[in-house]
């Protein structure tokens, strides 16, 4: 896939890249992760320049993040309210929604751009659960320009073993996936087990 992305980048320049992070940044399954470290593995290779890869894709993952959180505000939860129902989503459960976001709201847009599926969709989720804007946008920036800059530094240092470096960073990422989707599993399991009515004695 990074041969094809690298004639696009090639071709196109960081326009590719911008399209390619903001769209994933969106909910819109996009390969935003593989753009980024092709487009750095060119900066090494003299034909992009890595200060500018780092900053385009920073930017198209903060605002494709934020459209994602303002369609998840304004799209997702009225189609929540209106079809709620055969979605088995009622009112309490866009509480507890709302209450996660509360609590665990930065930490999951921080540390979501990093992860498999949730870079995708952790805004629109935000959104959704009506995360503070300012929370979501401060934490949102920090996530996007962190991940911007590892990554970008990763594809640069190690750009000639691209596809090893990918499929590490993939596999990494799906294992982050996998317990963090573990990790809700349990605690759903613990909550049900401990609010569970006592037999009778």
């Amino acid at each position: 896939m990074h041969l094809h992305i690298g004639h696009l980048l090639e071709r196109y320049g960081y326009l590719v890249l911008f399209l390619l992070v903001g769209l994933e940044s969106v909910g819109v399954p996009m390969p935003g992760e593989t753009a980024l470290l092709t487009a750095a593995a060119l900066a090494a290779a003299g034909r992009l320049d890595i200060a500018i890869v780092v900053v385009v894709a920073a930017a198209g993952a903060i605002l494709g993040d934020n459209g994602g959180y303002w369609i998840g505000r304004r799209g997702g939860i009225a189609l929540a309210r209106r079809y709620g129902t055969l979605l088995r989503l009622d009112a309490t459960k866009l509480e507890r929604a709302h209450a996660f976001f509360d609590r665990h709201g930065a930490k999951t847009v921080f540390f979501g751009r990093f992860v498999a599926l949730l870079r995708t969709w952790a805004a629109l989720l935000a959104g959704v659960g009506e995360m503070r804007y300012r929370t979501f946008m401060l934490y949102n920036a920090l996530g996007g320009v962190v991940w911007a800059a590892a990554y970008g530094a990763v594809g640069y240092f190690f750009g000639r073993n691209l596809p090893r470096v990918e499929r590490w960073i993939g596999a990494a990422g799906w294992w982050l996936a996998a317990a963090v989707g573990a990790g809700i599993l349990a605690l759903l399991l613990w909550r049900r087990i401990t609010r569970a009515p006592a037999g009778p004695g």
